[in-house]
């Protein structure tokens, strides 16, 4: 299956979604902030990255388009508790290929990642 950068400032959300993802069958890295998000991506090029907005250090947005700007091809999913319209169509203008919004239902999650890899 999928190689997936899980990035999340909180604990518990990482761990939820590696437990969903990996019931799929998927490998998960985990990152806790954008700057290791960024760090990770490069040196192991997952297939998709799952991403909070909301983080220490750099956030969301801005680790997109740092790793969007390196590797135009990544895939970046973002979930957030954020769900405002203005975040969203910022996300998307700055690469994001889709939205998930928190809390999040494990259907949602699935769906999303099949799109994005199959």
């Amino acid at each position: 299956m999928a190689r997936i950068l899980v990035v999340d400032d909180a604990a518990f959300m990482r761990m939820r979604l590696k437990n969903v993802l990996g019931d799929q069958g998927h490998e998960v890295i985990e990152a806790s902030n954008g700057v290791e998000a960024v760090a990770l991506y490069e040196q192991q090029r997952p297939d998709l990255v799952l991403m909070d907005i909301t983080m220490p250090e750099m956030d969301g947005l801005e680790a997109l388009r740092a790793i969007r700007s390196k590797f135009p091809d990544a895939k970046v999913v973002m979930c957030s508790a954020l769900g405002q319209e203005r975040t969203v169509i910022e996300a998307i203008k700055s690469g994001a290929k889709d939205f998930i919004v928190k809390p999040f239902q494990p259907d949602r999650l699935v769906e999303a990642v099949k799109k994005q890899v199959g």
